[in-house]
């Protein structure tokens, strides 16, 4: 057994996963979430404000001392599309380096895919014993896993392991810093059309180069969806595990969608599964897994708790 520790540094959230791996199981040990708008501007600027890395270094520190609590053996930071953008990233990796005695792994869009593809079907597909043979969980492979992140959305089409993949520049707060800015509380509907138009240009490449029509099941990650899927069982508070596995109908994520774009920003607030540094972007991010749906014609989406911590986790143990 190997007690691991994985970082995944977004554009809204940084996070933690401790966790012991054995052979073919990994048991979650802890997992942490902070979200601390690391990509702050990023889309506009082109680096990483100073109050953004601050509130990142913060909330890492107190990762590092859980790390130490929990003896983990070994630790991977990766960072994800605001860090890619960033001219300075070179602070964040000195920053990361002395926090952590580690180097940050700024993966590319593709790798970030494959990462997020091997958490998020983990526990979805098992090998027969038999055969050898992929055998889908309540699941049919091959499977479109959808990371909605922060500052860009992965694409990956695959079975047991990642056959296609694509990062497009489409993320919660790079299209609400974009769109969603001085647009109104709710926002205009001209504001809601142009960010479609931004995701529906995007979608047409992700068709162009990603075999999303071999796809039999739609697996959707990340905290857009998870708080989508929260509202659609109409939770009274954020359950991990009622979330985990759940099924959320098309024209439900679209209905979500429509109403969180009619609410306004103490109405969000105040929906029982939201964080509060969600509030903000998560009309964008319902925006973006609801064309998803429309766009390749899905009926529903399968959403995971599990995701790219997962996957960093995992490689750390073949290491």
């Amino acid at each position: 057994m190997t007690r691991v520790a994985a970082i995944d540094c977004g554009t809204n959230s940084v996070r933690l996963l401790i966790a012991d791996i054995h052979q073919d199981s990994l048991h979650e040990v802890e997992r942490r979430m902070e979200i601390v708008r690391l990509g702050q501007g990023v889309d506009e600027t082109g680096r990483l404000a100073p109050e953004a890395l601050e509130r990142t270094f913060a909330a890492m520190r107190g990762y590092a001392r859980l790390i130490e609590d929990h003896g983990a053996a070994a630790v991977r930071v990766v960072a994800t599309s605001a860090t890619r953008d960033a001219a300075n990233r070179q602070d964040f990796a000195d920053g990361v380096r002395e926090i952590f005695g580690v180097e940050p792994e700024v993966v590319t869009g593709v790798e970030e895919a494959e990462l997020s593809f091997t958490g998020a079907t983990g526990d979805l597909v098992s090998l027969s014993p038999e055969t050898g043979l992929p055998t889908p969980v309540g699941t049919r492979p091959p499977y479109l896993v959808v990371d909605i992140g922060g500052g860009s959305t992965e694409f990956v089409v695959g079975s047991t392991h990642a056959e296609a993949a694509l990062s497009v520049d489409i993320g919660c707060v790079r299209l609400a810093e974009r769109h969603l800015r001085g647009a109104g509380d709710p926002p205009a509907a001209a504001a809601v059309e142009a960010m479609t138009a931004d995701i529906d240009d995007a979608l047409d490449r992700v068709a162009e180069e990603v075999p999303v029509e071999r796809a039999l099941t739609m697996v959707g990650l990340a905290g857009s969806v998870t708080t989508v899927a929260g509202m659609a069982l109409e939770l009274d508070e954020y359950s991990a595990e009622k979330i985990h596995h759940s099924r959320i109908p098309a024209n439900r994520a679209h209905e979500i969608s429509r109403r969180l774009f009619e609410m306004s920003h103490s109405e969000r607030l105040a929906v029982p599964v939201m964080h509060p540094g969600r509030a903000d972007v998560i009309g964008a991010g319902a925006l973006i897994l609801d064309r998803i749906l429309q766009r390749y014609g899905f009926a529903e989406v399968v959403v995971s708790e599990r995701d790219i911590l997962d996957g960093i986790a995992w490689g750390l143990s073949k290491k």
